[in-house]
């Protein structure tokens, strides 16, 4: 299985629940202090909420392709850096309370985009690195 994922630095993590609980019609798949993620399958997205400074506007953490396997995330590198995108790779990296192997890329607007699998839960935040070297995930 294959979704969009969306990750929002929001400055209300219960409002911001709250709200796109009712707007998806499902509760969060996954709540820790600071953190929250949707698994929405209509549409299919993650839709990940990561608690940011009382005040801010909700803002752009970073986009991604959630995939099934290392495997894929694999073949999505290759594609990628055969299509000439520069990537960047991280594998058995805790983020977002989680194990992944990734993928990263950056749009055309420096938008980072990351191709990821979840391998286990874990109980730290943890954080991931963008190609450019900012931390994702509440960094």
């Amino acid at each position: 299985m294959s979704r969009a994922q969306l990750a929002l630095n929001v400055a209300d993590l219960e409002a911001s629940v709250t709200f796109y609980s009712k707007l998806f019609g499902v509760e969060p798949a996954k709540r820790r202090p600071g953190y929250a993620n949707f698994a929405i399958s209509a549409p299919p997205l993650k839709l990940v909420l990561i608690e940011g400074e009382p005040g801010q506007q909700t803002r752009l953490d970073h986009l991604g392709v959630e995939v099934g396997t290392t495997d894929e995330v694999g073949a999505a590198t290759t594609r990628l850096r055969e299509a000439g995108l520069a990537t960047f790779e991280e594998n058995d990296t805790s983020c977002c309370y989680a194990l992944q192997d990734k993928a990263w890329v950056h749009g055309p607007g420096g938008e980072p985009w990351e191709v990821y699998v979840v391998k286990a839960d874990t109980e730290q935040m943890g954080k991931s690195a963008t190609p450019d070297g900012d931390a994702c995930c509440g960094g």
